[in-house]
């Protein structure tokens, strides 16, 4: 039984180390594209936390949302941001599951190259959204009387570069239409629906956006319409702009695999170069099964047809060698 587990190990040790290798390679290729996302991830938070200054407490709106669905209340306010954190560790394990199952089919560099350019287009549109219009906040820290509610004007640039992560972040008002948390999950549902390969978990995935809707509106962190255009919004930016991207490899049927040394790109460019010659075999070999000849490619000289130029050659070929006289 030892033996066994060391030896699994050692493959999956092997797994890693070579999956590893092939990621790194696209990560030095894509890193530029990779970190403009990761620092417009700062960009987003920086203007939601801008906005906050600009935030006046007021009365909550009335919405449909909020007559439908019961107030959980500020001590059950977690029930949201545990959904939506399930739903954000699942997503990253399961972004990196072929470095270690054998069902490969993407890339984990390319995948999160295209995670992230839905993200920024979506939040690119999110802040041209809640600066045009700044709506009172529904949060129990944004509603008037709360000290939260509207920030002091800054006293040094630092001190708005820095956002005051997490808790400004977490506690941040006026960045309303539409909501942030489902951007990130509907991105993130969405793109397993794509290139996830369980279909139950699929299905699963979309029930979980929908309770992380009804949640972000019971707990009243989000009126209704940051939610329904959050549905719509990020759908429609992820189908235009997964449409303009290149498609992805699917790794599944083993041909689109990347090559990871000079030797392994050569030999693909001499197999490009010599296919026509393979097929153009195939067909001689498919034509003669055809009209039932079956003679090795050796004799083919024997069963040449004779007419045009051949047949003449042939013909006094013949002519020379037979006797005079005959």
């Amino acid at each position: 039984m030892a033996i066994y587990i060391a030896r699994e190990a050692t493959k999956l040790w092997r797994k890693v180390c070579a999956e590893t290798s092939v990621e790194l390679q696209l990560l030095f290729e894509k890193w530029h594209l990779l970190l403009a996302g990761i620092v417009f991830q700062y960009i987003h938070g920086l203007a939601a936390r801008g906005v906050h200054y600009l935030h006046r407490p007021g009365p909550i709106l009335q919405d449909m949302g909020f007559m439908a669905l019961p107030e959980l209340g500020q001590d059950k306010g977690y029930l949201s941001e545990t959904v939506f954190t399930s739903i954000f560790l699942s997503f990253l394990l399961w972004s990196f599951h072929p470095f270690v199952y054998h069902s490969k089919r993407f890339y984990t560099v390319l995948l999160w190259r295209r995670v992230l350019a839905f993200l920024v287009a979506s939040q690119f549109l999110r802040i041209i959204t809640f600066y045009s219009t700044q709506l009172p906040g529904p949060n129990y820290h944004c509603r008037e009387g709360s000290k939260l509610a509207t920030l002091p004007p800054p006293k040094n640039v630092l001190e708005v570069l820095l956002i005051n992560f997490p808790r400004g972040v977490l506690f941040g008002c006026g960045d309303l239409i539409f909501s942030s948390h489902m951007i990130f999950t509907l991105v993130f549902v969405r793109t397993y629906h794509k290139y996830g390969s369980k279909r139950l978990i699929k299905l699963f995935a979309w029930l979980m956006a929908i309770i992380q809707s009804l949640l972000i509106i019971a707990s009243r962190k989000h009126y209704t319409v940051d939610v329904v255009v959050a549905w719509y919004t990020v759908n429609l930016v992820v189908f235009f702009v997964d449409k303009n991207l290149p498609e992805m490899l699917d790794r599944t049927s083993g041909l689109a695999l990347l090559p990871v040394s000079a030797k392994d790109k050569s030999d693909r460019m001499k197999e490009e170069l010599h296919k026509p010659e393979k097929d153009n075999k195939i067909k001689d070999e498919h034509h003669k099964l055809l009209n039932g000849n079956t003679v090795d490619s050796t004799d083919r000289r024997q069963w040449m047809p004779m007419n045009g130029k051949h047949g003449e050659d042939m013909n006094h070929t013949l002519s020379d060698a037979a006797p005079n006289g005959t």
